[in-house]
């Protein structure tokens, strides 16, 4: 998306169901901001689990060491389900096997920014995990899920394959970090206003609103 006022950073994970959740709250709030021209979002790497193993673990096995015991998690659950059925987000929790290690998905993000298509992209690692149970540890999975945003499948297996990507993600996580990010979803607007956490979508208004407000300011004084 291209617009020369109001950028938008979102620091997340694809295994963050609140991150899917902050993503329609967002465009939810973009789409009341009439006569607006589009935001240009970009999507930033933050790993929940960095030292997961490579392939990842059995979910349930890493879900009782998360939460203590499985009844806390389902206790957690049963309000992400509520919250995604308000954005229309059919979360599918027993279809997951598996808790991945998301830094190739990462890659896949960063890449998919280059050819245009990363918010797409991010849109497809969602839906596969979150309501496929799709394990986006795995080169051939995600290859998939880019072919569905309009990737080739070929090429981006070909490129996770490789080592490319993987510096600039590091460096993009370590920013991220320096900001002083301990949790996601983190927005970032215009460089300058920080809302954390999935909010509802009348407080992602006000700080689009105030963000353009600060966009127009600067355009006047320049």
């Amino acid at each position: 998306m291209t617009d020369r006022g109001l950028t938008i950073e979102i620091y997340s994970d694809v295994v963050c169901p609140w991150c899917y959740i902050g993503k329609r709250r967002l465009e939810r709030a973009l789409g009341q901001l009439n006569g607006a021209a589009p935001a240009r979002i970009t999507w930033r790497p933050y790993q929940l689990n960095p030292t997961m193993p490579k392939d990842g673990m059995d979910r349930t096995t890493y879900l009782a060491a998360k939460f203590g015991s499985l009844d806390a998690f389902h206790q957690m659950e049963e309000h992400v389900l509520a919250a995604g059925a308000a954005e229309r987000i059919p979360f599918a929790f027993d279809k997951i096997s598996r808790t991945p290690n998301t830094f190739l998905a990462h890659r896949l993000i960063w890449y998919a920014e280059q050819q245009g298509r990363q918010d797409a992209v991010v849109e497809s690692l969602f839906r596969g995990y979150f309501t496929e149970g799709a394990d986006i540890g795995s080169v051939p999975v995600l290859g998939q899920l880019a072919g569905r945003a309009g990737l080739d499948a070929a090429v981006v297996e070909s490129f996770l394959h490789s080592e490319e990507g993987a510096t600039e993600v590091k460096a993009e996580e370590a920013a991220g970090h320096r900001l002083g990010i301990r949790g996601v979803p983190y927005f970032v607007l215009n460089g300058s206003i920080s809302i954390s956490g999935a909010q509802p979508s009348d407080i992602f208004v006000s700080a689009l609103r105030q963000a353009k407000e600060t966009v127009m300011e600067r355009k006047e004084w320049a």
